[in-house]
């Protein structure tokens, strides 16, 4: 029997996974630990790189202290996610960091509005 590729939903999971390591503070390799797995294997997870079985995935979420359907909470969950893996790069911080220096709201909302503008190309 071939086993199917990871995909999308896979690689949605595997965010999730990210964001509960990072939320409790522990590295990849501590998780690994936990996991009996190497930190290169919680990787390929975290990317979805390799697909998480039903039984590994109940050890996560035990060793993540989260109920499995955290990892499947709908739409709203994965924007914030989304959001909070945002926040959680050192690119993203130099971002808001600059952004909120600028003091005149005219310039912010240009500013806002050019970005969403490119988005809205690049989508």
């Amino acid at each position: 029997m071939k086993q199917r590729s990871a995909g999308k939903p896979d690689i949605e999971l595997g965010k999730r996974i990210r964001l509960r390591r990072v939320e409790m503070k522990i590295s990849q390799a501590e998780l690994g630990d936990k996991l009996g797995v190497s930190f290169q294997q919680v990787q390929k997870y975290e990317k979805g790189v390799n697909r998480v079985g039903a039984a590994r995935l109940q050890q996560i979420a035990t060793a993540l202290d989260v109920p499995v359907t955290f990892f499947y909470d709908g739409d709203n969950k994965a924007r914030e996610v989304e959001s909070l893996l945002f926040l959680d790069s050192a690119f993203s911080l130099r971002l808001l960091r600059a952004y909120s220096k600028i003091k005149d709201q005219t310039v912010q909302r240009q500013l806002v509005s050019l970005m969403e503008s490119i988005a809205a190309n690049e989508a």
